[in-house]
């Protein structure tokens, strides 16, 4: 069963977090292989961990250099189908607690409602 909104370990709020920390992580790497890329004074031993910049080459394939015609005939193509997990802030007014006072008619004020 998954906790209630208000849980700080929620699934979609640690998933949040994680994305959040793999961001961070991925701009601190580029960072780093950016400087070890254009500088030559990066020092390439660490305590447990030493860098090498290695350089391979290899073909690849460019559907964009072939002809038009090729490129969009169907025959060619396929569907390919993805799903993905989108994480984005909510409205905090979308997890309240359940309604304790319902609405009523302006001159009858208001009542209680039970939550069960």
């Amino acid at each position: 069963m998954f906790h209630h909104c208000f849980d700080p370990r929620a699934p979609a709020d640690e998933l949040a977090q994680i994305r959040a920390q793999i961001a961070r992580l991925r701009r601190r790497e580029a960072e780093l292989r950016e400087a070890y890329l254009t500088r030559s004074d990066m020092p390439c031993l660490g305590r447990w961990t030493k860098v090498e910049i290695v350089t391979s080459r290899r073909k690849v394939f460019e559907p964009r250099l072939l002809p038009p015609e090729i490129r969009n005939d169907t025959a060619f193509q396929r569907e390919k189908v993805t799903r993905r997990l989108q994480t984005s802030p909510h409205e905090p007014a979308s997890c309240l607690l359940p309604e304790l006072v319902a609405e009523a008619p302006a001159d009858a004020g208001l009542r209680l409602v039970s939550s069960r």
